[in-house]
């Protein structure tokens, strides 16, 4: 063989690794470029926000009557931005009493609401019970289906419930009931499964569903005023700011529609799995505060967009699955955070502006549901390790650990706490109100 051919087949050899390597070093640079990494874009607009007082007392009542039995923690997350921040005074801190203990025997994986005298509680078997918050009697219940996971709502003496299946071979439904008997008053059959937890304003009740379908129903009868079809499965609850719903699907992308038409205003995709090649799950539930949107996926990060327009403001990487959905608060002398677990085992208090970390709380296990913040302490329970923490909300500091937790732990009427266990619900008072002659 000549030396000419060789020459030239040599060059090829030559020319081919050089290609190769200069793929390789793309590779490298888009990997790099789009890393699992935090992200910080300090230009995106935060709004700060006057520090919110405690709750104040209802009207006045009846002698007999006490103020708080009229007390509403009327949907998931409180309020309907869903920040999941109740102010209370410095009387409400551990530790705590059980004044009494419901069991249900099986599964309770979202918290349940309150409509004054009553707490109203969905578990995992669909059925809807009805409990006195001063003593845990059970008023009365009501199956609603085989199987459920979300909380219900409450808004003027009825009680609104999405369903997962409503049989073997059935997917959801959603209704309402009387809260004083638990009376069906209405009930639609959806064409797939929920376990969005549902929203209430002015006469019109919201929430998603697996096949991505988003509702707008009429409260008064379920009559469907408007819907919208997302990318993916909306599972999380849908957070209401400022005229516009917030939610994320499992498609990897979070939304804002306007509540009045379901109209489009922006969608945000994520890339934050797989070296940035793909997008994580939202189950999470959005919370809306100080102009961003705050919500965790499954790629593992915390996410903060702008409310208005959809821009990432910042990203924080946890050291796995985030499902819970975050707390936002101002405490007492603290600064704008966001609480939130992850499958890492860690509690995290991030900066609400950048996503800093201004404290963290390692105990392993598996943290999936959302944590409450009551007055100046914040709560979450561990899946992992079936406990319910309370920590101080400024300094991560411990108050308080109970043999018994699962999802979503702590709601409150600024008196009591209710905690919700892995299968039994608790009426809590702190110790000293005994002591001070107060309890009731």
């Amino acid at each position: 063989m000549s030396p000419g051919p060789r020459l030239t087949r040599r060059r090829a050899i030559v020319a081919a690794g050089a290609l190769v390597v200069l793929v390789a070093a793309a590779a490298i640079a888009f990997v790099t470029l789009h890393r699992e990494g935090d992200v910080f874009n300090p230009n995106v607009e935060f709004q700060a926000e006057p520090q919110p007082p405690p709750p104040p007392p209802p009207a006045p009542a009846a002698p007999a009557e006490d103020p708080l039995d009229r007390f509403v923690w009327p949907v998931y997350g409180y309020t309907s931005d869903r920040r999941r921040y109740l102010p209370a005074g410095p009387g409400l801190r551990p530790p705590f009493r059980t004044r009494w203990a419901v069991n249900v025997h099986v599964l309770i994986e979202f918290s349940p609401v309150l409509g004054g005298r009553s707490l109203y509680l969905l578990d995992d078997d669909a059925y809807l019970w009805a409990i006195s918050k001063r003593t845990g009697r059970v008023r009365w219940k009501r199956r609603l289906g085989v199987l459920a996971a979300a909380s219900p709502a409450y808004d003027a003496g009825r009680v609104y419930v999405t369903i997962l299946a409503r049989g073997s071979d059935q997917p959801g439904r959603v209704a309402a009931l009387r809260a004083s008997d638990g009376k069906i008053l209405w009930s639609r059959p959806l064409a797939s499964r929920t376990e969005s937890s549902p929203l209430v304003d002015s006469g019109r009740l919201y929430f998603g569903t697996e096949n991505g379908t988003v509702y707008s129903l009429r409260a008064s009868d379920g009559g469907v005023r408007w819907t919208f079809r997302a990318r993916g499965a909306v599972k999380g609850g849908l957070a209401l700011a400022g005229r516009r719903l917030y939610f994320g699907d499992y498609a990897g992308r979070v939304y804002a529609v306007r509540q009045a038409d379901g109209r489009q205003i922006w969608q945000v995709g994520t890339s934050g799995a797989n070296f940035g090649f793909t997008s994580g799950r939202f189950y999470s539930t959005a919370a809306v505060a100080y102009g961003r949107v705050y919500i965790g996926n499954t790629d593992g990060f915390v996410y903060s967009f702008s409310a208005r327009s959809g821009r990432l403001a910042w990203r924080h990487r946890t050291g796995n699955y985030v499902y819970a959905a975050p707390a936002v608060a101002q405490v007492p002398g603290g600064r704008p955070t966001v609480y939130v677990g992850s499958y890492d085992g860690t509690f995290y208090a991030l900066d609400a502006r950048s996503g800093k970390v201004r404290w963290s709380h390692r105990e392993g296990g598996k943290i999936s549901g959302a944590a409450t913040v009551v007055g100046d302490v914040v709560y979450y329970a561990n899946t992992g390790k079936e406990t319910t923490t309370g920590l101080g909300a400024r300094t991560g500091r411990m108050l308080m650990r109970r043999r018994d937790g699962a999802y979503n732990p702590v709601i409150s009427d600024s008196r009591m706490i209710i905690l919700t266990g892995k299968k039994t619900v608790y009426g809590l008072r702190p110790r000293s109100a005994s002591r001070r002659g107060t309890s009731r």
